[in-house]
């Protein structure tokens, strides 16, 4: 027997599958890979050697307004590893600075006071000169238009981010199923943007393209509206870091937003890149903690299965999901009982500037669930589950017997992904 642990919220599960059935894992280099020095070392060595920028504290000199955009509770962004280096650079070039910490919610329901402090730590969250303050995307009194994107789309920032005099953002990279990669540009968009510019930018068209896929850039049409909206943002420095399969930190960039960027990128593509193990029972996860909250963030590791799952087969996706769907229109797309194809024709009959709230997410699950079986493992309500088109199931045994009924048949090959956020999986 096989035996493989699955991150679920904040523990694992474990699962065993039959060594006949068992097809293999599909595993990022990172869960293997050593760094050489400590979390904190990274960072302050990447600070130290920023790419195509000045040092971070020579950026501070003479600004009274600086704000850093930091991602939000659903991210596992080590931010209290991040955030002391930070400071202590800033107040290395500006004894005087005071810094605003701007949450990056993009379109997620806002941070609580209890997530900050689960992020930063409590001494951050109260200290004098450290203000927070949370983006609230639909808050259109909070926004400043500040161009047109290549898409056509209105270009709207917070303004707390408009009126700095120094915009930085800390973040981390790893594959996104349809910017290619998360991290740099995306702090500023979707990160601190107003829905409608969210919204024009990830519209149907873009999402349909072959291009808005995992760990793809060059020629990604979504990418491009998020590197002209922090271009356009003057997001001047960048620290992103690379994280381990325990969310701890292996590599770390810093620099220039999109140079900078671009490197971690490819170390990532080189770390996370794995062949596809085609099957008919492909098993994955969102990562655990904290991105498998909700099904609105655990489509991310359904489209790694997609990658390797033959056509007419079986996802299985083991995800917590504690708050439920996540997303109301995601919920209510599906929960109508509308037919798919109907469903998608829809999507991809919508303009650009009549996006609708979460259709992103709600077209990339249309896609998989058009061709394949979705099984949750999950603690969202069953009903909830079933209202949007899926099958629950109690227990990783349950799903694969029931995948097994579903297809027929109790000898189908199974592979495994284990974090299906942290993989790029090469065509089948």
């Amino acid at each position: 027997m096989a035996e493989v642990k699955l991150p679920f919220g904040k523990e694992k599960i474990s699962v065993t599958i039959p060594d006949e059935r068992f097809n293999g894992t599909l595993v990022s280099q990172a869960s293997s890979y050593k760094a050489e020095k400590s979390q904190e070392e990274l960072v302050k060595e990447a600070l130290a050697n920023p790419i195509n920028s000045k040092p971070l504290r020579e950026l501070v000199k003479g600004k009274k307004n600086i704000v850093m955009i930091a991602s939000d509770h659903t991210r596992p962004v080590p931010s209290k590893v991040i955030l002391p280096s930070v400071m202590e650079e800033i107040k290395a070039g500006n004894p005087d600075a005071e810094l605003t910490i701007l949450i990056a919610t993009g379109f997620h329901r806002p941070t609580t006071r209890e997530e900050l402090i689960y992020k930063f730590g409590e001494e951050y969250v109260d200290r004098d000169d450290i203000h927070f303050v949370v983006h609230l995307s639909h808050n259109d009194e909070d926004m400043v238009e500040i161009g047109t994107l290549p898409s056509g789309g209105k270009l709207l920032i917070n303004k707390v981010a408009y009126e700095a005099d120094l915009l930085i953002s800390e973040g981390f990279i790893e594959p996104h199923f349809f910017a290619g990669f998360s991290g740099g540009r995306k702090s500023i968009l979707p990160g601190v943007s107003s829905a409608v510019t969210v919204m024009a930018n990830h519209c149907s068209e873009f999402i349909d393209s072959e291009y808005a896929r995992t760990g793809i850039l060059d020629g990604n049409p979504i990418h491009k509206d998020m590197v002209y909206a922090a271009e356009t943002a003057k997001l001047a420095f960048i620290v992103n870091v690379v994280l381990d399969e325990n969310k701890k930190v292996i590599k770390a960039y810093a620099g220039h937003f999109n140079d900078a960027h671009r490197e971690g990128c490819k170390f990532v593509d080189k770390l996370s890149g794995v062949d596809a193990k085609p099957a008919n029972i492909v098993i994955s996860t969102n990562g655990g903690y904290p991105l498998d909250q909700n099904i609105y963030q655990s489509v991310k590791g359904m489209t790694a299965a997609e990658a390797t799952c033959n056509e007419g087969g079986v996802i299985i996706m083991v995800t917590s999901c504690v708050d439920g769907h996540g997303g109301q229109s995601l919920y209510d797309t599906f929960a109508s009982g509308e037919d798919k194809e109907v469903i998608m024709k829809r999507f991809l009959d919508t303009p650009r500037d009549e996006t609708i709230p979460d259709q992103w997410e709600a077209q990339i699950l249309c896609r998989i669930l058009l061709k394949y079986k979705v099984i949750l493992v999950t603690q969202a309500p069953k009903q909830m589950v079933e209202d949007m088109q899926m099958e629950y199931a109690d227990s990783v045994e349950d799903a694969i017997a029931k995948a097994d009924a579903y297809l027929g048949k109790k000898d189908s090959p199974i592979t495994v992904i284990p974090d299906g956020v942290s993989v790029i999986v090469r065509a089948k």
